[in-house]
């Protein structure tokens, strides 16, 4: 079942890219005690991801973080490696958190994994956007498929 407005955000370990190496991040420390913008894209590097989503999170940093996020952070199922390259890539710096859920553990914990073998890629992410305060989930939204609408950074500024 997906995650619903009210539920708290389960335990689990992410990954991040740093320059001494990949580094473990717990949901407790990346959620807690804040307001945490996290929007999930199926894959680094993918067309709609890159052009789009991400690009749309870096350029609004400024005003998600004035209307109240204290952290916006970006997931995929790809590893800690490809999302410190992705971030590079995308200019990002350290405006948003480049997050790695290898083996999907989380986004399954969410209920938003996204199966697509048919196409070579496994299991992946849904397109979603949360906002979550003090590790309670306050807004969320899921894209329907091959959608880009309620997700993307100046959808979820009015969720602030």
């Amino acid at each position: 079942m997906t995650i619903q407005v009210g539920d708290s955000i389960p335990t689990a370990k992410l990954m991040q890219a740093t320059a001494e190496g990949p580094k473990e991040v717990s949901t407790e420390e990346l959620f807690g005690g804040k307001t945490v913008v996290l929007f999930g894209v199926p894959g680094a590097f993918t067309p709609t991801c890159s052009a789009r989503h991400l690009p749309g999170y870096v350029q609004n940093i400024d005003v998600l973080k004035a209307k109240g996020a204290d952290v916006v952070a970006c997931m995929a199922v790809n590893d800690a490696f490809v999302m410190g390259a992705w971030g590079k890539d995308q200019g990002v710096a350290d405006k948003v958190v480049m997050l790695a859920d290898g083996s999907a553990d989380f986004t399954k914990q969410l209920g938003l994994e996204l199966d697509l073998t048919a196409r070579g890629l496994g299991t992946r992410c849904q397109r979603f956007a949360l906002v979550a305060k003090n590790g309670k989930v306050a807004h969320i939204a899921v894209e329907a498929p091959g959608a880009f609408e309620v997700s993307k950074a100046e959808a979820i500024l009015g969720a602030l």
